[in-house]
This record gives structure tokens, C-alpha cells and sequence, in this order.
């Protein structure tokens, strides 16, 4: 009989593991799960993300960060979402992000129960994620996860192309149509 005895893996030594690694993981509180890559129309979609924030938030307090900022959740779950912001300020060598406020994950084919289901009970149990943003890369759309300060469950609110993200937790505002600026959805060929 093979007794084999390990050590259990915790988010330091996560952490640890994953920043030697050339892709990209994140932790379910027990072990490192393989994350996919994203595709073209994927990045496009996050980079316009970023173009957004990074306009609106400059000069402000709150500071947004890309898919390599990960936020520790229930369970001791580590989460590498699309994009975030904080408003709290941390030493820029962390690999956590202190206090995130939104949060926004952009649909892959593959990732779609992960981040509806899966995603919705880990970022709901971070009391400080006001807004979690499910972002559609097959067509246009958004799908706002949102609550108040002390409220535990988040209400759901489906945005299109001719709406507003309001996000009054960081005082900005971006239209849904910025977000899939130059997107092309006529490509027959695409998975997504």
C-alpha cells in the first residue's frame, strides 16, 4: 500500500507556485485549476475594459488592474477576474488585490457555468465586491450582478448596447457600446 503524504496546498504556496508558472491558474481552495486563453474578440472586449477605466479613474483614489491581480475569496478560493478596481491602496509587489470594489469576468465558450455560477457564490462571500460584471463575448450584453453596503445577495441587472454601466461605487459611468468598440460579431468561423 502507497501511503503518500503531501503537503496541502494553501494560497501562499499557490501564489508562490503560480507566479513560476508560463500559463495562467487560479485556486479552488484545494488545488491550482488550469485557466483557458482567451481569444481575440476575448482581449479586444478586456482592453476596452481597461481603455474605459483607465480614462475614468485617473486622478481618482480607486485604481483598476488586469487578469494577473487576483482576488482571494470564500474558502480560500483565488479568483483572476478579467479586470478590477480597488480603492484601497497596497504595496504594487501583492499578488492580491486589498478590498475589491467591481469586478468584471468576459465570457469565453468554456467559461460561462464557471463565471454565472461558480464565480457568483465566490465573489458574493468578498463583502467589500460591490459590482460584479459578467461581460457577453458572443454578442453584445452585459449582465450586472450588483448590492448595496451590508446587503449579502446581489440583485441582477441585464444591460445591451444602448445602456449605461453605472458603477456608483467608483463615481463613473461607461456606455455598454465602449466596451465592444471594434468588436466584429459577423465572423461565421468563431466559437464565440
Amino acid at each position: 500500500m502507497d501511503v503518500t503524504v503531501t503537503t496541502p496546498w494553501t494560497v501562499e504556496r499557490f501564489l508562490t507556485w503560480a507566479a513560476r508558472q508560463e500559463e495562467r491558474f487560479e485556486f479552488d481552495g484545494k488545488q491550482p485549476v488550469a485557466m483557458a486563453g482567451g481569444s481575440g474578440r476575448h482581449n479586444r472586449i478586456s482592453q476596452n475594459i481597461y481603455a474605459a477605466l483607465r480614462a475614468r479613474l485617473r486622478g481618482s483614489r480607486c485604481s483598476y488592474f488586469g487578469p494577473d491581480l487576483g482576488v482571494r475569496t470564500g474558502g480560500d478560493k483565488v479568483r483572476f477576474p478579467d479586470a478590477l478596481v480597488t480603492c484601497t491602496k497596497f504595496p504594487e509587489t501583492e499578488r492580491l488585490a486589498p478590498d475589491p470594489v467591481v469586478v468584471f469576468e468576459v465570457l469565453s465558450p468554456d467559461s460561462g457555468r464557471r463565471d454565472r455560477i461558480e464565480k457568483v457564490r465566490d465573489y458574493v462571500s468578498v463583502a467589500s465586491i460591490r459590482r460584479y460584471v459578467i461581460v457577453e463575448s458572443s454578442g453584445v450584453g452585459l449582465l450586472v450582478l450588483h448590492r448595496q453596503q451590508g446587503d449579502a445577495a446581489f440583485t441582477a441587472l441585464p444591460l445591451s448596447a444602448e445602456h449605461i454601466l453605472d458603477l456608483p461605487e467608483i463615481a463613473i459611468e461607461i456606455p455598454v457600446a465602449e466596451i465592444y468598440e471594434d468588436v466584429d460579431f459577423t465572423e461565421a468561423a468563431s466559437p464565440e
